[in-house]
């Protein structure tokens, strides 16, 4: 059982008399930090904002600045599924995300915590009214700031001044009165470090897959262009997978690369250069606190890809969800079309059955299927195979079916190795993000002790 000592003091300033209240993690890791802080974080920022709600007018990528939700923001690949803000009729500078700012959710995911890197300011990405924009005063340390907000011990703060009960919410006004710890300049200097360099690496692993994706799309040398309509017979009806009928299987970005690739390119199917490519069944789920980390078919797409729910290691069957390094994950419902490489901080964890597994085999290198898949033409090859209506999906034997052209041995290897250092470099970051964080956690328990 725990229990603190609560002076009378305390329960006068907190106006509340109830053990639960005073034992919860929030208020006793609130006390420590409070009484080992000299200042808020409004101290320590020239501003904490968020951008008005101005008009958008969604537009294609070329056409566009990046417009980043939050979620989009903690994601490992934030323009892949982001929406496009018209550069004629959208811009504005307000919402635009300068290099290092700290961003947190307003509403929803609140304390879900980024570092803005400094490409995105290069593309003129703009953020969504529900990021929080944190912009630390140049003498301090952003990177030990973020770090501090997206351990455990910020998360709670940010939890504690949560308000509103249908949907949660946390207003700049709050997120400045957090109190922020003191630590001596060279620890803080540590972390700092850390968190610069998974700043660094990020920007990397970023550069290395949009270089891939160029030298695939320029093997495409003609945009697509079809017709709104067309006319389709019922013998290609009949012959077409699953006999479909639904339009957009043959009227899509992804019908017009599909006869591209097969009558340009040798190729093989997804399925051919695939060792395996399936997902399990659904099983039962005994949820503990010190288990194998589950995670959904959205935590695979977080730049530290990590979930508060355990599953049991003594589930029979649990290892059919574990995931390895070098597999390709699809999810199978929702963000349809988005790929994830796995990396070191996705291997040996338990992934949902609502992701696709693929598992290359020695006919092509993991690297370039991974790269032609997360390209613009294999994510138009994937979602064109969509069906359902409601909720959409897409299922293993259809993906087997997606055509993979096989470039030259140079070209393919090239590509290959992006992708590698794409994965690698996500990989380290995380670790070092990780560590980072694990190092504020360690010292600020040890004030608890």
């Amino acid at each position: 059982m725990r229990f603190r000592i609560v002076s009378s003091q305390d329960i006068y300033r907190e106006g509340r008399f109830d053990g639960s209240y005073h034992n919860a993690e929030a208020i006793v890791y609130d006390n420590i930090i409070k009484s080992h802080s000299s200042h808020n974080l409004n101290y320590y920022c020239t501003d904490i904002f968020t951008s008005g709600r101005n008009k958008r007018a969604y537009t294609s990528k070329e056409f566009g600045y990046p417009f980043l939700s939050n979620s989009d923001a903690a994601s490992q690949n934030p323009f892949s599924s982001c929406k496009y803000n018209s550069k004629k009729y959208g811009y504005d500078e307000s919402a635009v995300l300068k290099a290092g700012m700290i961003l947190t959710g307003r509403v929803g995911a609140i304390g879900q915590t980024s570092l803005v890197p400094r490409y995105w300011e290069t593309l003129n990405a703009m953020g969504s009214d529900n990021i929080i924009r944190i912009a630390v005063k140049p003498e301090y340390r952003n990177g030990y700031i973020y770090a501090y907000l997206a351990s455990k011990i910020g998360n709670l703060q940010f939890g504690k001044h949560a308000t509103g009960g249908v949907q949660p919410f946390i207003t700049d006004a709050m997120v400045g009165s957090l109190p922020i710890p003191d630590f001596s300049d060279s620890f803080q200097q540590k972390v700092d470090d850390l968190i610069q360099e998974t700043t660094r690496l990020r920007a990397n692993a970023a550069d290395a897959l949009n270089k891939a994706h160029e030298l695939i799309v320029k093997q495409f040398s003609i945009a697509p262009s079809h017709a709104p309509h067309c006319i389709v017979s019922s013998k290609t009806i009949f012959s077409s997978q699953l006999h479909r009928f639904d339009s957009n299987y043959y009227v899509a970005d992804g019908k017009y690369y599909d006869t591209i690739i097969k009558t340009t390119f040798h190729w093989k199917t997804l399925g051919d250069v695939s060792e395996r490519i399936w997902r399990p069944d659904i099983f039962k789920r005994a949820y503990v606190k010190n288990g194998i980390p589950f995670l959904s078919s959205s935590d695979i797409m977080l730049s530290i890809p990590q979930s508060e729910k355990q599953i049991s290691r003594r589930m029979p069957n649990s290892e059919a969800f574990l995931v390895d390094e070098k597999w390709i994950l699809v999810p199978r419902s929702g963000t349809i079309g988005e790929v994830v490489y796995t990396t070191s901080q996705h291997a040996q964890k338990l992934v949902s059955e609502h992701v696709i597994r693929i598992v290359p085999n020695d006919i092509l290198s993991s690297g370039y299927v991974y790269a032609f898949l997360s390209s613009s033409i294999g994510k138009a090859l994937i979602q064109r195979l969509i069906f359902g209506s409601v909720i959409q999906h897409i299922e293993p034997p259809l993906l087997e079916t997606i055509p993979i052209p096989i470039l030259s041995d140079v070209q393919m290897d090239e590509i290959a190795e992006l992708a590698e250092i794409h994965r690698n470099c996500w990989g380290k970051a995380a670790e070092l993000e990780l560590e980072a964080i694990s190092l504020v956690e360690s010292e600020i328990e040890k004030w608890n002790n």
